[in-house]
């Protein structure tokens, strides 16, 4: 991605979640990422593996380049994917032309009729700087709770009551329809896209064609620009507005094309499903997306809990799910003293600063918002925009923000002193997925500390026997 002076300018600027995940991060190549990316967000930046198993949902989008845009560095992909050479980049760029006309025959199929395909594809010209943010490798991350800072802060959430007064009638009609909670729509329209303030100024056709026709990712891109084109073809939106993300993601709450065709919806009844200048459209169609991807009518997200001291924070897991009651007995309360509403709901927790932070139990709402965005970080930071807009006050319990966020050497060093003593089996990269987060939780229980798999300079002082 962008290197660190990003940080200054996304700051200054104001700016939205792809920026600011992009400053605060220079984790991945898209920061927010929805499925089917290329790259992770915000990798190893404190629980659970990034990835997104949903193969096609937004990626938020990038504000423009103050100074304009960049070129290719001319450079080898990070990854060392074959495809992502300097001379495969090259090539596939000379035969671009070739590329986008032999997909005539699959636009085809999708009834795009010829005059159209050859009128949205005329000029078209492969954006090579795309390669560079692809492949970019993560350096330094950001802390969870300096994220949830600069996400969650009093200007959004004064412009999110602003949104939410507004549209009014809009959110009347969405909740009553879908069902879905219209601060959480609120809270992902300001956290995408600093409501609408920040929706990313690239062509979505010459990004996906691009990525369609040059790089290790083309079978995924070619139906996000097939999409693209049978969006514009059917008259929903028009080319000018068709404009976002390096990976193709549009609007103020960042729709992938694939996504807009599953999800969006015509709610005002004009013919048109635009998301991007109709806020009828636009709420309804995130609400739709939400509803579909398994929305719970009238459930939270997820409480704001306190662990007791001495905690098996092996149970700290995804995948281990229990009732509120069970949690209850194992001495979990929620941090603002009120009960839970129902003892025998299913939540798992989430420990995002290990023994040293907040926990969390998760509902199945939670889940659908990562189905929208595979970061827990990000889901983290929907929920409680959410309850700060509806106006619940902030997480009552500290953060450890003298904890130093780990650098990606520090990181690969890490992997590789677990490796080493035969607790990590993988390939050392320097980002945390769930083998990192074992393997740590493993050499934790051996001497004895908290196995809450969070990286801290501490665990890693432990690893070099220092």
């Amino acid at each position: 991605m962008m290197r660190r002076n990003v940080m200054l300018t996304a700051l200054k600027a104001g700016a939205g979640a792809a920026v600011l995940a992009t400053a605060l991060t220079v984790v991945s190549g898209s920061a927010l990422a929805q499925s089917g990316n290329p790259l992770n967000f915000l990798d190893g930046l404190f629980t659970g593996t990034l990835t997104k198993g949903n193969p096609s949902p937004s990626q938020p989008a990038q504000a423009p380049s103050p100074g304009g845009p960049q070129p290719w560095s001319g450079e080898d992909g990070a990854s060392g994917h074959p495809l992502m050479t300097a001379a495969a980049i090259r090539e596939a760029a000379g035969n671009f032309d070739a590329c986008v006309a032999g997909m005539w025959p699959d636009a085809a199929r999708r009834n795009v009729t010829q005059d159209n395909f050859q009128r949205f594809t005329a000029g078209l010209s492969p954006d090579l700087r795309i390669m560079d943010l692809m492949d970019a490798q993560p350096e330094f991350t950001k802390s969870i709770w300096d994220y949830l800072d600069i996400l969650v802060n009093d200007n959004r959430m004064a412009k999110g009551r602003e949104v939410l007064a507004k549209y009014k009638p809009q959110f009347d009609a969405v909740e009553r329809a879908y069902g879905v909670d219209r601060y959480i729509i609120a809270a992902i329209w300001g956290i995408e896209s600093n409501y609408s303030t920040q929706i990313g100024d690239r062509s979505v056709l010459q990004s996906t064609a691009t990525l369609a026709c040059i790089g290790r990712r083309q079978a995924y891109f070619k139906d996000e620009f097939l999409s693209a084109l049978e969006i514009l073809n059917r008259g929903d939106l028009r080319p000018e507005q068709l404009r976002g993300s390096w990976a193709g993601a549009f609007g103020p709450t960042q729709f992938m094309p694939t996504a807009f065709k599953r999800f969006a919806v015509d709610a005002d009844g004009d013919g048109r499903r635009d998301v991007v200048d109709n806020p009828a459209d636009l709420i309804a169609s995130t609400a739709n997306n939400l509803k579909k991807d398994g929305w719970q009518s009238g459930q939270s997200w997820g409480y704001e809990v306190v662990v007791p001291q001495g905690f098996n924070y092996m149970l700290a897991d995804r995948a281990k799910s229990m009732s509120f009651g069970q949690w209850q007995q194992l001495g979990l309360r929620r941090a603002d003293g009120q009960p839970f509403p129902a003892t025998t709901e299913k939540a798992y927790l989430l420990a995002p600063a290990g023994a040293q932070g907040p926990g969390f139990l998760m509902l199945q709402n939670f889940r659908v918002i990562m189905k929208y965005n595979p970061a827990e970080a990000y889901a983290l930071a929907i929920g409680h925009f959410a309850d700060r807009l509806r106006g619940a006050p902030p997480f009552v319990q500290a953060w450890p923000r003298e904890e130093r966020t780990l650098s990606r050497a520090e990181r690969l060093e890490l992997q590789q002193l677990l490796a080493q003593r035969g607790f990590y089996r993988g390939t050392p990269d320097g980002q945390f997925g769930g083998q990192t987060r074992e393997a740590l939780r493993s050499f934790q229980a051996s001497i004895g500390a908290p196995a809450d798999g969070f990286a801290t300079s501490d665990v890693l002082e432990r690893l070099r026997g220092r």
